[in-house]
């Protein structure tokens, strides 16, 4: 089979190759798909620029779509003919998802609902499943304010989305005028240009001087000294991602007012909470409740522009791998 890999760290143009690669045979409770579209997510390239190498080579990308064409020992042949989207595709697992085709557990391969596209489908994973977690891992967000740093990012912006289906106000801190528009097209209530404004003094005027009810926070190492200036006492901060190894958290404030922390990781999900979250976003899909923007579609042969797109950090919404 067709498949991008790569056998040591680097910058992409000097470490990925497209070449052939044995094709995968399903193992007990396993599914083969043959791929559709690879979704590029930052995750996959942080991977590939700086971690340790878990494997001699690897095929890169968690997020995908495509069609079941066989199934190992313990999986019904009805699943044969499928169209599904994954989840970690290459989480602990050498082969992901930039490759003609990958075998995976079956329950990380999630039916695609009719009329979603596969280059949407390759765009769940990660982006749409973390967005779900982050806003239903603390309770009800309903007649809550929430301020969501980079409320234009690939999952940022299902978090603006997903927030205001479930009933919240939301304030979305953005790097550009462009941003904003996206932002608002998602739903945002507010956006706050952060290269521009005063983000504290922002919040405080659209909260009345309150203060945001919870932060669904991209990168605590690059915001957590706003904490004080944003979160009304009592708050949550919900962290999906960090930015840096190491955050310094006003411990001063946040300790005399009892502010939560709530720390999760998308790919490690319980089974109970990965299918609660992947039987809601198929609610959605139904629904046509979501906005989808794919930044850019590329060739498999094109993955290292693919990889450059997204470290570029000027694209608004997902990078998609096409097969």
């Amino acid at each position: 089979m067709r498949a991008a890999y790569y056998r040591r760290r680097g910058p992409a143009a000097d470490v990925l190759e497209v070449g052939e690669l044995d094709t995968p045979t399903p193992g007990p409770g396993e599914v083969r798909i043959r791929i559709a579209a690879s979704g590029v997510n930052p995750s996959d390239v942080k991977k590939r620029q700086g971690m340790d190498l878990e494997f001699p080579t690897i095929v890169p990308h968690s997020d995908g779509a495509g069609e079941i064409d066989a199934v190992g020992d313990g999986v019904p042949e009805s699943r044969i003919g499928e169209r599904v989207w994954t989840i970690n595709g290459q989480w602990r697992r050498p082969h992901g998802t930039a490759a003609e085709y990958i075998a995976i557990g079956s329950k990380y391969a999630v039916p695609l609902p009719d009329g979603t596209d596969e280059t949407v489908g390759a765009c769940l994973g990660i982006p749409v499943l973390t967005a779900w977690r982050a806003l239903t891992l603390d309770g009800d967000i309903s007649g809550q304010t929430l301020l969501v740093p980079g409320g234009a990012g690939a999952v940022g912006h299902y978090v603006v989305q997903i927030a205001k289906l479930r009933g919240a106000t939301v304030i979305a801190t953005v790097s550009s005028a462009e941003k904003a528009a996206h932002a608002r097209a998602g739903g945002a209530d507010h956006t706050i240009d952060y290269k521009t404004e005063n983000v504290g003094d922002r919040v405080r005027e659209i909260t009345g001087g309150r203060g945001v009810d919870r932060i669904i926070e991209v990168d605590l190492g690059g915001n957590a000294s706003l904490i004080p200036d944003v979160l009304r006492p009592g708050g949550t901060v919900v962290v999906y991602g960090a930015g840096a190894p190491t955050a310094n958290i006003p411990a001063m404030w946040c300790v005399p007012n009892y502010v939560t922390f709530r720390f999760f990781i998308m790919y490690e999900l319980t089974d109970e909470v990965r299918d609660a979250g992947a039987a809601a976003i198929r609610e959605m899909l139904k629904a046509g409740s979501l906005q989808h923007t794919v930044a850019g579609t590329y060739p498999l042969e094109d993955i290292v522009k693919a990889h450059e797109a997204v470290e570029s950090g000027k694209v608004m919404g997902n990078v998609v791998v096409t097969l």
